[in-house]
């Protein structure tokens, strides 16, 4: 057996899925249409609000980026910090784990504008 066979599946407390393939782990964390732009994004910019986020990210609906937002926070990728104001404020920001993904990101990226060019 490989590394990146799943030895078991089955569902946890939440009736989530649980995998122990790592590859499988990484993109249930970083796979899906917009979550690798937003964590692209946080890390050129550090911090940014929603609405900023939102026209950072082209053809995205509201309810796609707050659900895809809720989701990052959720797997541990983003924090999201809530300021009591008036009008209320809030911000988004990479967590460690998601600062290692970086040069991962850097990587997956060069290899797609390579293989974009041919």
């Amino acid at each position: 057996m490989t590394d990146l066979q799943i030895v078991k599946s089955e569902k946890n407390q939440n009736n989530e899925q649980a995998v122990s393939c790592p590859i499988d782990f990484a993109f249930q964390r970083i796979g899906g249409k917009h979550r690798g732009k937003i964590l692209w994004f946080l890390h050129e910019h550090q911090v940014l609000r929603y609405g900023e986020l939102k026209r950072l990210i082209r053809g995205i609906t509201p309810k796609m980026l707050t659900q895809t937002l809720r989701e990052l926070e959720q797997d541990g990728m983003i924090l999201r910090k809530v300021y009591l104001e008036v009008p209320p404020k809030v911000e988004y920001t990479l967590t460690a784990a998601s600062i290692e993904l970086i040069p991962l990101l850097y990587g997956l990226r060069g290899w797609a504008q390579k293989r974009m060019v041919e």
